[in-house]
């Protein structure tokens, strides 16, 4: 019970976040077969379903937004402020994620890219928006490849000539579909980091405490 107590955040998160992807594939799959019925083309099994790019360019399309979000997050709350905020930066004033890791090199708690020093600490401490670019760019990849098998089978459903993968990436489809979803995230975490300056969630970590000054910055 320690155990799922300490991750409860992480694995209620991953519940619902697999919980939805069910629902979606489940939907999706329904969505599918009444396309097929509208086009008078046979219906098909779930197995078939995944075979389209039609669930996979649903799935990658959010996840590249939602990736893309967090690393824009993660990088501009390095050196961009929001007077009031708890998301952001305390203005003229040097935070402890400053600190040089250098610095604790011999601390044995610290962990080992600190210790071992070199590149490897290089690396590690931009870890963290390193690791949401690139998730964004593998999930760019599924949405372009598989929008790309669902634009392609369309293309042939309407008696068109197959496109390449180049026609797909050019075309105002691919492009609405990623704007449709980037402007999204980037409103909600404008909202975010604006709304928190006047608002409160009392116990939440994301918020100030309820008496705190809207000037006050930081946590």
């Amino acid at each position: 019970m320690t155990w799922i107590r300490d991750r409860a955040l992480t694995l209620a998160l991953m519940a619902m976040f697999l919980l939805s992807l069910v629902g979606q594939l489940l939907t999706g799959f329904a969505e599918y077969n009444d396309e097929q019925v509208q086009h008078e083309q046979a219906t098909v099994a779930m197995a078939d379903y995944l075979g389209t790019g039609h669930p996979w360019e649903a799935l990658f399309e959010n996840w590249e937004s939602e990736f893309l979000q967090m690393a824009v997050f993660v990088l501009l709350t390095t050196f961009l402020i929001q007077k009031g905020s708890p998301e952001s930066r305390r203005p003229g004033v040097k935070e402890l994620v400053d600190t040089d890791p250098r610095d604790f090199a011999d601390d044995p708690d610290a962990p080992w890219p600190v210790r071992r020093g070199g590149w490897i600490l290089r690396l590690y401490e931009h870890s963290l928006g390193l690791a949401f670019v690139l998730l964004f760019l593998i999930a760019w990849v599924g949405h372009a490849l598989g929008g790309f098998a669902d634009y392609a089978a369309d293309q042939v459903t309407h008696h068109q000539p197959r496109p390449a993968l180049t026609d797909f990436l050019m075309s105002p489809r691919f492009w609405f579909e990623s704007f449709q979803n980037w402007q999204s995230e980037f409103l909600a975490i404008a909202s975010m980091v604006w709304l928190a300056v006047y608002l409160r969630q009392r116990w939440s970590p994301e918020s100030k405490p309820v008496h705190a000054p809207h000037t006050e910055t930081g946590r």
